[in-house]
């Protein structure tokens, strides 16, 4: 029979504490650190963030251990969380500071391309994409339990330092419900986890030009502010895009034509009238 070994309870407060020391060690070493931090008492927000939590949700392998896990990441006890290709890593703060690795497997290749073409042509823009603002059978596509983009428990392998044996203890629960918190803030992150480019799922017509240009009447348009909002980048709109005729005139003649523009025109002498 197997035992494990439980460390003395410690009080949450005391918790964030020692945490707190631990990330300002590490931070003097130069590490970057990216917790887990909560607006209000709902984990997640937007279309991304709660279909990541609703899925891990919908399977009964989890169903023991979320509860403690949406209670830990609620009171802050994530206080790493790295999201890369196929790999999450974190810091949870229990007894002690616990570290977590979690893989998974790449979305499969036939999987993305059947995806990809039912959602041809039904995707207008970016912004659709990241904000969810997508149309029900798009949504349905994606997050479809099976076929869609989400990963199943058996694409999913996850380690944590804690002497808990079970296959998913309460911190590795508290990192994935992290996962659908930071989706709220950086939805394009679930695509690079599942290792896939979402741009394919665009379509050409939404294009940046599309969508920051000037529609006609009735139709909205978004600035190129609002799109720095959208996608957190900052983007140059003071240096005007020459037209192509200026750039293909020599500057000297452009000179030229400009000087006999300013010059004064010669008056005719009085004797040769």
């Amino acid at each position: 029979m197997r035992y494990s070994y439980f460390k003395p309870y410690v009080r949450v407060a005391d918790r964030h504490k020692n945490a707190a020391k631990l990330v300002e060690k590490l931070a003097k070493k130069g590490r970057k650190i990216s917790p887990v931090k909560l607006s209000s008492k709902k984990i997640a927000t937007t279309f991304w963030g709660k279909a990541w939590c609703d899925h891990l949700e919908s399977y009964s392998d989890y169903a023991n251990r979320l509860p403690r896990g949406r209670t830990y990441v609620r009171n802050g006890s994530v206080i790493d969380l790295q999201i890369a290709p196929g790999k999450i890593t974190a810091m949870v703060s229990g007894s002690e500071v616990y570290e977590i690795e979690i893989a998974i497997k790449p979305t499969d290749k036939a999987k993305w391309q059947a995806i990809k073409t039912q959602c041809a042509g039904k995707v207008a823009s970016m912004i659709e994409l990241l904000q969810g603002k997508l149309s029900g059978g798009v949504m349905e596509i994606i997050t479809h339990r099976e076929e869609g983009l989400f990963p199943s428990p058996k694409e999913i392998s996850m380690e944590c330092s804690c002497p808990d044996g079970a296959y998913m203890c309460k911190h590795l629960a508290a990192v994935l419900y992290g996962v659908g918190a930071r989706l709220d803030e950086q939805p394009e992150i679930f695509f690079t986890l599942r290792q896939v480019d979402h741009t394919e799922l665009i379509d050409q017509a939404g294009s940046v030009d599309a969508i920051t240009r000037t529609g006609g009447k009735g139709k909205q348009t978004i600035s190129a502010d609002q799109l720095a909002d959208v996608f957190g980048i900052e983007m140059d709109t003071t240096t005007p895009v020459q037209p192509a005729s200026e750039a293909a005139e020599p500057k000297t003649a452009k000179a030229k034509s400009a000087k006999a523009k300013r010059a004064p025109k010669k008056r005719r002498s009085p004797d040769k009238v």
